[in-house]
């Protein structure tokens, strides 16, 4: 088992809430390591949103190179199974150069894919879907958890009950198969291991994270985030696309279309980052597998790299 363990490439994960300060301690690891950087956050895939997904700036960018940052436009799909390709090319490419590969970001899902393999199972069937969101809207969602605890109790247990999409997912699993989602969870699901991989979970006070949110989201405001978001609907990238809903550019959008105040749409967006958060973090806690280090402790997180690489 160790010797398989060593054939596979070594990465450092280095991951945690939004805010915390991921890229800045990368930047400095990544140097220090001789390490290429690829991006772990659904949002900077896409090209001419800068401000509101907090890339890093083109200086930082000539520091360490980055990969997956400004893969396609706003209009385009992009999705988990998409970076879990592009990722493994990226490390092929990095390991060939020598280099160490660094994978940084706060999408839980786009890691948990790339390092743990994808769920293999049934594609999407839109009729059946279509027909279980209208009935969750027509009766309440409650009567398809309920459902969902009679033909999968395991998948039931593991969805919050306000998780629609989850529900609806699991229902159409059975419904398109015959058999329950975690079937196919167990026998094809996260567990591939492509990677001998160090998965660093980066943590600070919920006070300090909050501030430093709070702080974030008043830069991007200063940076001109509005005239981003405005910028991009004259492009011809309407309102409603998934990009333009994240985080920052629904609100400004919001606020643009005078739906609401300058004021009311950064809090709410402050709001909405705190909570967002707060759902990273509950992920997080969930992996066993993190190693969980606060920000401050740079030297102890050092040395786990420098023993991970050996």
């Amino acid at each position: 088992m160790d010797g398989e363990k060593t054939q596979r490439p070594k990465v450092i994960v280095i991951t945690g809430p939004t805010a915390v300060g991921k890229s800045g301690l990368a930047l400095e690891l990544a140097r220090l390591f001789n390490a290429e950087i690829i991006s772990a956050d659904s949002m900077q895939v896409y090209r001419h949103m800068d401000i509101g997904t907090a890339k890093p700036s083109k200086a930082a960018r000539a520091f360490v190179k980055h990969h997956l940052i400004d893969v396609v436009n706003p209009d385009e799909n992009y999705n988990a199974a998409m970076f879990t390709a592009d990722a493994h090319a990226a490390t092929e490419r990095i390991g060939a150069d020598g280099k160490v590969v660094f994978i940084v970001g706060g999408t839980g899902l786009y890691i948990k894919a790339l390092t743990q393999g994808l769920f293999a199972g049934p594609g999407q069937d839109f009729i059946v879907r279509d027909r279980l969101l209208k009935e969750a809207l027509e009766k309440g969602a409650h009567v398809l958890i309920e459902r969902l605890r009679d033909v999968d109790p395991k998948a039931a247990a593991s969805i919050h009950p306000n998780n629609l999409r989850r529900i609806i997912r699991g229902l159409e699993v059975f419904e398109v198969s015959g058999r329950p989602i975690t079937d196919f969870q167990r026998e094809h699901g996260f567990g591939g291991e492509p990677f001998d991989d160090l998965k660093i979970a980066l943590h600070c006070e919920r006070d300090a994270l909050y501030e430093a949110i709070d702080r974030r989201v008043d830069k991007m405001i200063e940076d001109g985030l509005a005239d981003e978001a405005k910028g991009l609907n004259a492009m011809g990238y309407a309102w409603d696309l998934k990009p333009l809903c994240g985080l920052g550019y629904k609100e400004m959008g919001e606020y643009l279309r005078s739906e609401r105040g300058l004021d009311e749409a950064i809090e709410l967006i402050k709001r909405n980052t705190r909570h967002y958060a707060k759902r990273q973090m509950t992920w997080f806690r969930k992996d066993a597998s993190l190693k969980r280090f606060a920000i401050r402790q740079k030297e102890a997180i050092i040395e786990c790299i420098k023993r991970h690489l050996g």
